[in-house]
């Protein structure tokens, strides 16, 4: 798997400066970790919130200290090489929500449901404004939240990773992935091994009019 490109800091698309919709995750973070590429990208990739971040490691810092979503070695590395890996060198990158949600010991808790609908309303102008042709969210969080945005309900996750959305109140198509830090585990309980994963989801994607390697 090839190194992606890290974006640059003039890639971001910041809609509020210096939110303050969240106290604690004001506290909490370093910088908010704005979503980032072309806005007129034809796939938007959601995560679901950023991680402390790494301060040794300057080029992928991850979304706290960089202030762009999906820029971690680990994380952000490896959603932005699975698309590269497809041909797609041009997605929108970014998190249902933008500020690290510290657990009190430095380590990530997962966003309450409050965070996640103070945010949403930024997820919901960022996709409005790129208009992808698919959304991508992945983890449960961030597929949630999309949904969201459609007044749906997620009954059950993983039996709906790859499995297209029709989304009409954002005009575009989700297709549910795995979290890229946990896709090691949950692909083999999907029965796909690395390349099936990466084949099953370029089929999707080209069956919902993008085009993907593969």
């Amino acid at each position: 798997m090839a190194d992606p490109d890290r974006p640059a800091p003039d890639d971001a698309l910041v809609l509020a400066p210096d939110c303050r919709r969240c106290p604690a995750l004001v506290e909490s973070r370093d910088r908010i970790a704005w979503g980032n590429g072309p806005t007129d990208a034809a796939v938007v990739v959601v995560g679901e919130a950023p991680a402390a971040g790494d301060p040794d490691a300057p080029e992928w810092p991850g979304g706290n200290r960089s202030g762009l979503a999906y820029t971690s070695r680990h994380s952000g590395r490896r959603i932005r090489s699975l698309l590269a890996d497809l041909g797609i060198d041009d997605a929108f990158y970014t998190n249902a929500v933008k500020c690290f949600p510290a657990d009190g010991d430095g380590s990530n808790r997962e966003p309450t449901a409050a965070e996640r609908a103070n945010c949403r309303s930024h997820l919901r102008t960022e996709v409005e404004t790129v208009d992808p042709a698919v959304v991508l969210p992945t983890g449960r969080h961030a597929t949630a939240s999309l949904l969201a945005v459609e007044g749906r309900e997620l009954d059950g996750f993983v039996d709906r990773v790859l499995d297209p959305v029709d989304c009409p109140t954002l005009d575009t198509t989700a297709v549910p992935l795995l979290h890229p830090s946990y896709a090691d585990v949950w692909r083999s309980r999907l029965g796909y091994d690395r390349e099936g994963y990466r084949t099953a989801l370029a089929r999707t994607l080209r069956a919902c009019g993008v085009d993907a390697d593969g």
